[in-house]
């Protein structure tokens, strides 16, 4: 309506400027006021073709004020050619449709701009609210600071900015000085005694995010940071998206580039199964294609707890999500053929086993049962019931395994390599190390370790794990089932290893504590089955890349198929003894003779 109305006040208004702001002739104003009904119609048909009327005024933005422009310039030469038409241009001057578009455009622009200076508070009290020191003079530290200023003006006054970009030190971003290089944010934060330092930089290596938690850490400040890149789907970025810093930003990688329609064609308007679907590799991947848009998701998983969980998130988040949950063993292969012949699979991914090291060396049965039997399970069911693809998650505890849980999964692999051929299924094996934050690893395990006050503890100083984040190890196993050539192994590129006590410092850090001085760290020793170092592949695996960064592929090994299958057999034929539970030893010289490189 406010726009409307200043069509004819506008329009009125050029005429009074051009006869020099003094009265305007009575011929000139007559026709002015007879021709204003088509001015208004016409000036109201461009608002609605070019939709100024849809913008938000407390939003506007230099985009919008470029769409008002054309709007206005459009709806000048559509009046002036209706009034050719109409009244051939008779007592109308010509200069009166450019002051009028003048005056139309500037009104318009000055009461979106007025009413969203009045809404984001430009002149509040600068001194209300913590002191906020932003890291970041880029797209994202500006964002930030407009987001701050017009949701919580009384909480957070910005300060100043420090980037490490030098030429940028001395300007300024919205009034607010850019006050030096990162390397200054410690006397910043003491001389205007900052409470909070926020960190805008979506795209920060580990290294630089270390860097800068570093000089947090020396200020005794606390610090927040806004997600990575590959969080940062939507492009948004607000005071909302503000979190604490975690452990993966400190030791992630860039994040993975992946061939999404591939994927979809792969998983799209199939019916796909997930054992083990309630652990953490198994709900991830269980988030992750539900979003791709299966036929069919089924659920197979042993805990009933799990079950539920994933059950209740999924049906929350995907409502149209077809998904059927079974409450079930693998080793249950009555319960696994009837769900297969049921449903029947296009894709399989296998993601249950037993992966505590230490526990499965005393439950050599349990381990042989459920990592290597109920695998054979799995993938005899998609292979009978002619699933188009068969995908083993495996772990780099199965290169030269000293772990009973790694010999059972090395067998495991070797099994798949040696049915892979004889069947039209895809079958194939996806093998990486540790999973940040996953059921049992030692992340949560140091995190409640720190809760209690300490100390943490770690076995070996010198220990080496290579680590990953849970979506990207799910996104890569999505990349290799997509692709991925039948009987293969495929090695997800994790980086360089880290010592587990670095992370074990990096996590007191963290938690705002200082290493050996709130938290102390204590070193027990190896456990039974554990390394000090893990491998991701054995010596003659030759990697050689693929289409996918950070997804490899490793040359098989020769395995002798008839005498893998005979041990299996003869592994199957002994857990159905009775006193197997006994005599775990015997199950281990046979699994031995499969995997010599197996040393406990």
């Amino acid at each position: 309506m406010l726009d409307i109305l200043l069509v004819p006040a506008a329009w009125l208004v050029g005429f009074w400027l051009r006869f020099n702001m003094a009265e305007v002739p009575a011929v000139f104003l007559a026709q002015a006021i007879n021709v204003l009904p088509i001015v208004v119609v016409v000036q109201l048909c461009s608002y609605v073709w070019f939709g100024v009327h849809r913008g938000e005024w407390r939003f506007v933005s230099l985009p919008d004020l470029s769409l008002l422009i054309k709007s206005v310039l459009f709806g000048v030469l559509m009046i002036a050619l209706a009034l050719f038409f109409v009244v051939r241009l008779e007592q109308i001057p010509r200069s009166v449709f450019v002051l009028y578009g003048m005056m139309l455009a500037a009104a318009m622009a000055s009461l979106r701009m007025g009413y969203r200076l009045l809404k984001d508070k430009h002149f509040a009290s600068r001194t209300a609210g913590k002191k906020v020191l932003i890291v970041g003079a880029g797209a994202a530290g500006e964002q930030l600071v407009r987001d701050l200023r017009r949701n919580f003006p009384e909480l957070y006054n910005v300060v100043a900015f420090v980037d490490d970009d030098e030429s940028k030190v001395g300007s300024n971003i919205h009034r607010i000085s850019i006050a030096s290089c990162v390397d200054g944010l410690g006397a910043l934060v003491e001389r205007w005694s900052i409470d909070l330092v926020l960190i805008a930089i979506p795209s920060a290596s580990d290294d630089q995010m270390q860097r800068i938690v570093d000089f947090c850490g020396q200020a005794n400040v606390a610090y927040r940071t806004l997600p990575g890149v590959h969080e940062l789907l939507t492009g948004k970025v607000s005071i909302a998206d503000m979190r604490g810093v975690r452990i993966e930003d400190l030791l992630g990688r860039d994040p993975v580039t992946l061939d999404w329609q591939t994927i979809s064609h792969n998983i799209e308007s199939k019916i796909v199964l997930i054992t083990g679907a309630g652990g953490s590799i198994g709900a991830e991947l269980c988030r992750q294609i539900a979003a791709v848009g299966p036929k069919e998701l089924v659920l197979y998983e042993q805990g009933e707890y799990n079950l539920y969980a994933i059950q209740e998130e999924l049906e929350e988040s995907f409502p149209e999500l077809e998904l059927r949950c079974i409450l079930g063993d693998i080793c249950d292969s009555i319960l696994v053929t009837h769900v297969f012949k049921k449903y029947l699979p296009s894709a399989v991914f296998h993601a249950a086993a037993y992966k505590h090291v230490p526990l499965l060396e005393g439950q050599v049965r349990e381990a042989v049962k459920n990592n290597i039997l109920g695998t054979k399970n799995i993938v005899d069911a998609a292979i009978n019931f002619k699933a188009e693809s068969f995908l083993l998650i495996s772990t780099d505890k199965a290169v030269n395994p000293s772990s009973l849980m790694g010999a059972c999964k090395r067998t495991a692999e070797m099994y798949c390599q040696a049915v892979a051929d004889k069947t039209k299924t895809r079958v194939l094996t996806v093998r990486f190390g540790n999973v940040l934050g996953s059921a049992g690893s030692v992340v949560p395990k140091f995190i409640q370790q720190i809760k209690k006050g300490g100390p943490i503890t770690v076995t070996d100083p010198e220990m080496t794990r290579y680590f990953m984040t849970i979506t990207e190890a799910c996104q890569l196993i999505l990349q290799a089932s997509a692709i991925g050539e039948d009987g293969r192994i495929y090695v997800l590129d994790m980086g360089e290893p880290v010592k587990v006590a670095y992370l074990a410092e990096q996590l007191i850090k963290l938690h705002g504590k200082t290493p050996g001085v709130d938290i102390e760290i204590t070193y027990t020793g190896l456990r039974p089955g554990e390394k000090l170092e893990e491998e991701l592949f054995y010596a003659d695996e030759r990697l050689t890349g693929t289409d996918i960064e950070k997804l490899l592929l490793a040359a098989s090994r020769n395995i002798n198929e008839e005498e893998v299958l005979g041990v299996i057999s003869k592994l199957l034929a002994q857990v159905c003894e009775a006193d197997a539970v006994v005599e775990s030893k015997d199950l281990c010289v046979v699994l031995n003779h499969l995997v010599p490189e197996y040393t406990s």
